[in-house]
């Protein structure tokens, strides 16, 4: 049976998400209490649009129902931490029949790092496809749902720092780890990006998710983060990620049209000095709907304007992203979509 990852803009059935419980990413009451506000503005307004299950650790669904829609299902599962996008399942289709499967990556805390927790993340994938009642496709490969982004149509976009960390996938050369991932949700061609934003490779960083440097927007168009001010880091990086892409076809061999977007104008994190990497690619894309981190940003309607030209059809709203960005994500790390299921 051959499956295929269908595109992020495709009709979803639901969103999955992951409630923050007290981890080594929430050091204090404060900030999980910041967290869970910033978790469920996020689930409240994708609920606006289409259906939300949210999967609770043990023992907190009071938190959970004091700030969620009531619409909002809620599910109770052992957590260690709260990014649904990398820890959740990555559901594919079956060609012809639309089936659903669930492709279960091996997670490892984004590569072992020290502070991370992983023996009830590991397990999510399985649980939300037991859930979905589908069946799941186990992979060896070491990855997360923000370290791949697809068209749909055969492409699939890596970075070499995610998928070739010696912590994740040791030996791994391109060849075997883009067999593993064509095998495994459909595509044909691999374009591989050097690396991610500069502030993700910060204490609770990805070490370069694809996901809030280039995403695509529609088969041959892709969205890139773009950094304008020279002052920043990734001023550097988002050329050097433009001039990749720019010479790259799709699996479909049309050249890619590059859509840049900028940067929020703050460069630098007020607490601590570190370079933020605020980003509006890490966008949620929901049935009518496109959820863009906003930062209370000038930059911030400039974003939107490109989205709502892209996606003309959809609801562009901004949620304050600012909190899950101090966790070491955005919008589109803490949610992951359950496609509908049928040709």
């Amino acid at each position: 049976m051959t499956y295929f990852m269908p595109p992020e803009w495709a009709p979803h059935e639901r969103t999955w998400m992951a409630w923050p419980g007290p981890n080594p990413t929430f050091t204090d009451g404060e900030e999980l209490a910041g967290a869970r506000a910033a978790w469920a503005s996020v689930a409240n307004t994708v609920r606006g649009f289409e259906p939300v299950t949210m999967v609770v650790g043990t023992g907190q669904l009071d938190s959970a129902r004091e700030l969620l829609d009531p619409a909002v299902e809620l599910v109770e599962r052992d957590l260690d931490d709260a990014w649904m996008r990398d820890i959740g399942p990555t559901f594919v289709k079956e060609a012809g029949t639309g089936q659903l499967a669930a492709v279960d990556w091996t997670f490892n805390g984004w590569g072992a790092q020290d502070w991370a927790r992983w023996e009830h993340d590991s397990k999510i994938a399985r649980h939300v496809a037991d859930l979905t009642g589908v069946p799941v496709h186990a992979s060896p490969l070491v990855n997360e749902g923000g370290g791949i982004h697809v068209d749909g149509e055969g492409t699939v976009l890596l970075t070499e720092t995610v998928q070739l960390d010696p912590d994740r996938n040791q030996g791994w050369s391109k060849e075997h780890v883009e067999a593993e991932v064509h095998a495994r949700i459909g595509t044909s061609k691999a374009i591989w990006l050097p690396r991610g934003l500069t502030g993700d490779y910060g204490e609770f960083g990805t070490r370069g998710h694809v996901d809030i440097v280039a995403a695509f927007a529609a088969p041959g168009v892709v969205l890139v983060h773009s950094q304008e001010d020279p002052a920043h880091p990734d001023f550097e990086v988002s050329r050097e990620i433009i001039g990749v892409l720019s010479g790259q076809t799709d699996a479909q061999g049309r050249p890619l049209e590059i859509v840049e977007v900028p940067a929020p104008t703050v460069l630098t994190d007020p607490d601590d000095g570190s370079w933020v990497d605020y980003s509006y690619i890490n966008h949620y894309l929901c049935n009518d709907g496109v959820v863009l981190c906003g930062f209370d940003d000038p930059n911030d309607e400039r974003a939107a304007a490109v989205f709502r030209r892209l996606f003309p059809s959809r609801t562009v709203t901004l949620v304050d992203a600012r909190t899950i960005f101090a966790a070491g994500g955005g919008i589109h790390c803490i949610t992951q979509q359950q496609p509908v299921a049928g040709a």
